[in-house]
C-alpha cells in the first residue's frame, strides 16, 4: 500500500505545483497586458504625446492601474483633468481636481490643481465669439464666480507659488467681468423703469467692485434713475462724485429699448 500512497502524494504535489505555476504565469501575463511592457516613464511619455484626447486619457488611466505607486501615476491624474478641460468636459475635470486636492492637500503639485480649477471655470464661461460680438458678462456668471473663488483659495492656501501671481492677475479680470454683469442688470432695470432696483444695483457695483471700469457708469446710471423718481438732490450728488472722480467719463450705453 505504501508505494500507492507515495504515488498519490506525488500526484497531488505535482497538481498543486502546476496549479500555482499556472496562477503565477496568469498573473504575469495579466500584468504585462496592463503595462504593455512599458516602464512608468515610457507610459507617461506615450500618453503625453498622443494626438487623441480619448487615447491619451485611456493611457494615463492604464498607467495609474499598472503603476499606482509611481510619481507618474500621480502626475497622470492632473494630466487627465487637463485633457478633460481641453475636451470641454469642464465639470468632470473640476471633479477630478477636487478629488486630487482632497487626497493630496499638501503635495508640491497641488497648487497647480487649485490654479487649473480656476482656469477651467473661466473656460466654462467663454464663447468663441467673445472677442468679436459677445460679452460673457451678459451671460450667467456662476462659473466666473467659481473661478474667482478658486483663485482666492489658491492665494490663501499657497501664497508663494509660481501660480499665485497669475491668479492675482486673473482676479482683476474676473472682478471686472462680475462688475460689468451687474451693470448690464442695472441697465436692464432702467429700461423697464424699475428705477429703485437699478439704483440698488448701481450702489452694489460701487460698494462691491470699487476701482473697476464699471463704477463711473454705475454713478451715471444712478443719477439718471434718481432723476426719474424725483430725487434731484441725490441725482446731483451722484453727478458731482462722477465729475470729480471721473472727469472725462462719457456714457458708453444707451437706454433705448
Amino acid at each position: 500500500m505504501r508505494p500507492l500512497q507515495n504515488t498519490i502524494k506525488f500526484t497531488l504535489l505535482l497538481l498543486l505545483t502546476l496549479s500555482f505555476s499556472g496562477c503565477f504565469w496568469s498573473d504575469k501575463e495579466q500584468r504585462e497586458s496592463i503595462t504593455k511592457g512599458w516602464s512608468p516613464k515610457t507610459f507617461f511619455k506615450e500618453a503625453k504625446e498622443s494626438d487623441s484626447t480619448g487615447e491619451s486619457i485611456a493611457l494615463f488611466e492604464q498607467l495609474q492601474a499598472a503603476y499606482p505607486s509611481s510619481k507618474y501615476a500621480l502626475q497622470a491624474k492632473l494630466e487627465i483633468a487637463y485633457r478633460l478641460y481641453k475636451n470641454e468636459d469642464y465639470n468632470e475635470a473640476i471633479s477630478n481636481l477636487n478629488n486630487y486636492i482632497k487626497l493630496y492637500p499638501n503635495h508640491f503639485s497641488t497648487p497647480y490643481a487649485y490654479y487649473l480649477r480656476g482656469v477651467i471655470s473661466e473656460g466654462k464661461s467663454r464663447s468663441i465669439l467673445d472677442n468679436y460680438l459677445t460679452d460673457n458678462a451678459q451671460r450667467d456668471v456662476g462659473s466666473v464666480r467659481d473661478a474667482f473663488n478658486y483663485y482666492l483659495a489658491l492665494i490663501d492656501k499657497f501664497p508663494k507659488t509660481e501660480y499665485t501671481e497669475e491668479a492675482k492677475t486673473r482676479l482683476i479680470i474676473l472682478r471686472n467681468i462680475l462688475a460689468r454683469h451687474e451693470l448690464f442688470i442695472a441697465i436692464y432695470y432702467t429700461k423697464r423703469n424699475a428705477n429703485i432696483a437699478a439704483i440698488n444695483r448701481s450702489k452694489f457695483i460701487i460698494e462691491k467692485y470699487p476701482n473697476t471700469p464699471s463704477v463711473p457708469a454705475a454713478l451715471h446710471l444712478m443719477a439718471h434713475n434718481y432723476e426719474h423718481i424725483g430725487m434731484h438732490t441725490l441725482a446731483k450728488d451722484a453727478r458731482r462724485v462722477l465729475v470729480k472722480s471721473y472727469p472725462t467719463y462719457k456714457p458708453h450705453y444707451n437706454l433705448d429699448n
